[in-house]
């Protein structure tokens, strides 16, 4: 009886459905209905099952953000009848908890990669970490694959393969000095283009004011060494070691397949005795190495003259710089300008995978395809409610009226999915953005390694003692703190330099650069 009651019941549910489906899918005569229903298809793709994408992302979370993704998520349940789930990862811990995303074999859809990230996009790839979107896009993302050129999906491929979706925003990140023109102005100069330049500045500072022309932490050790690097000749930075330390390097892009470390150089030796000169001069603070506050958290609180970064950087916290002091300018000294060594940011550089433990990678697809090619969702996941988050003034996106950062602040970091197409110019962000890429896109190179993929794993032992002789010595001597005279301590930096084994990373190195040839 309980089996016949059963069997009567789902009868009945089943005819019900079928009726209701019959009149849900009518157009005459029928209400509109207030949530429209999801469609049964997309580019011959079933998504008649809601599915919810798991999205990780850097950073930490925003007070407003759970209501942005509100809005997000009824466009996609609209349009591609799924809900998007973001995770975090706090930028304390992106080093150590990234990678682990992918060891760990979590169950997630999305996540942002990049060849300079903690694990690089290219080996995640050759580990099969991520999944093959090649034949996918003409299926599930068309539109998405035709905004892409040819050359910039090349510079995705891994043995042929497409593994992510590359960002479509220009961006160049070299690294420079940022100094206060209004101060330069005081001092007679006009500009800042050299390292004499900048050296006269600092000396103009020190002389006349209360505070120091840098005055940063121990992470400016790798500004100024990025600083010998982008000034030393045809020098370009070379994988092996990371660039967050000191790495290593080719003599050009051209003899890219030869790599050393400058420590073994008269250039460095001579840089090391620059920087004993600078740190003595009172450039930066004498705490610098055991400082916690950043170069240009001091800048803005009228604690120093400048500070280092890179472009973008200084470009994006314009608007921070004119909160702060509204009658105070800045200028950019660029390091790699005048070697015409500035390179072009690729799009791989930012790019959006699809992780191989996803459970709905073409719906994954569809999300970034909306992401990147519609306005709509576009200004959402990049800028916020509009309204809200920004407004758009005389085409250009604003703080509103009354906004409050403590209940409407926050953002999304989803820099892998922007588009210039799309991307709104910002009052927050520095106008000379627009000019000065022009002129850089001129002259600008493309990185020659680009695509290659440096495998550690014959030498993680010495690449592991490197790190830790970086940390040491090699940090001091790029902020003039050695407890020795600066000659004394290069030789005793390329003593252990030798001891952590520095030459097998570089015969690896270039045992693996044997065969690679440049993405072009």
């Amino acid at each position: 009886m309980k089996g016949k009651k059963f069997s009567i019941a789902l009868l009945t549910v089943t005819m019900l459905t079928t009726l209701l489906a019959a009149c849900n899918g009518s157009n005459e005569g029928s209400a509109p209905s207030a949530q429209p229903s999801a469609p049964a298809t997309d580019n011959g793709v079933d998504i008649s099952k809601e599915v919810n994408l798991v999205y990780y992302l850097w950073g930490s979370e925003g007070v407003a953000n759970k209501d942005i993704l509100a809005e997000i998520n009824k466009l996609l349940k609209r349009d591609i009848n799924a809900t998007l789930e973001v995770k975090y990862i706090d930028w304390p811990d992106v080093a150590t908890k990234y990678p682990l995303l992918f060891a760990s074999g979590e169950q997630f859809d999305m996540s942002h990669a990049s060849p300079g990230a903690a694990v690089s996009y290219f080996t995640l790839a050759e580990q099969d970490a991520l999944v093959d979107i090649t034949d996918m896009l003409d299926k599930v993302a068309p539109k998405l694959k035709a905004e892409i050129s040819e050359e910039v999906w090349a510079g995705n491929k891994v043995d042929g393969k497409i593994y992510g979706v590359p960002s479509l925003y220009s961006e160049f990140t070299p690294t420079g000095y940022v100094y206060r023109t209004d101060l330069l102005k005081k001092y007679g100069m006009e500009k800042i283009s050299t390292i004499e330049e900048m050296e006269q500045y600092m000396d103009n500072v020190v002389a006349n004011e209360s505070f120091s022309p840098i005055n940063g932490n121990a992470n400016d050790a790798f500004n100024m060494y990025r600083m010998l690097v982008d000034t030393t000749e045809k020098w370009i930075n070379a994988p092996g070691i990371s660039f967050a330390e000191l790495n290593l390097v080719t003599s050009s892009p051209e003899d890219y397949k030869k790599v050393f470390h400058p420590a073994f150089t008269q250039q460095f030796e001579d840089w090391a005795v620059k920087m004993r000169e600078w740190s003595d001069k009172g450039y930066w603070p004498k705490d610098v190495l055991s400082s916690q506050v950043a170069g240009d958290v001091n800048f803005r609180s009228a604690n120093s003259a400048g500070y280092l970064t890179h472009a973008q950087d200084w470009i994006g916290k314009y608007g921070s710089d004119v909160k702060a002091m509204p009658d105070v300018e800045t200028g950019f000294y660029t390091f790699a300008e005048a070697n015409q060594k500035i390179k072009r940011k690729m799009g791989v550089e930012n790019s959006t995978v699809i992780s191989a433990n996803s459970k709905n990678p073409e719906r994954a697809l569809m999300a970034i395809e909306k992401f990147m090619t519609d306005p709509e969702y576009y200004n959402l996941i990049q800028y916020g409610i509009e309204g809200r988050q920004y407004v758009i003034e005389d085409g250009m996106k604003k703080t509103p009226a009354g906004f409050d950062d403590k209940k409407d602040g926050g953002g999304f970091a989803v820099w892998s999915l922007r588009n210039d197409k799309y991307n709104l110019p910002m009052d927050t962000e520095n106008p000379i953005r627009s000019s000065l890429y022009e002129e850089w896109n001129k002259v600008a190179i493309n990185d020659p390694y680009m695509g290659f993929s440096f495998d550690p794993k014959n030498v993680t032992t010495e690449i592991a003692a490197i790190s830790n002789v970086n940390s040491q010595l090699g940090m001091q001597l790029m902020l003039g703190k050695t407890s020795k005279d600066p000659k004394t301590a290069v030789a005793e930096y390329r003593e252990q330099l030798k001891a952590a084994g520095i030459d097998k990373v570089i015969a690896e190195v270039e045992a693996q650069l044997a065969d690679f040839e440049p993405v072009q």
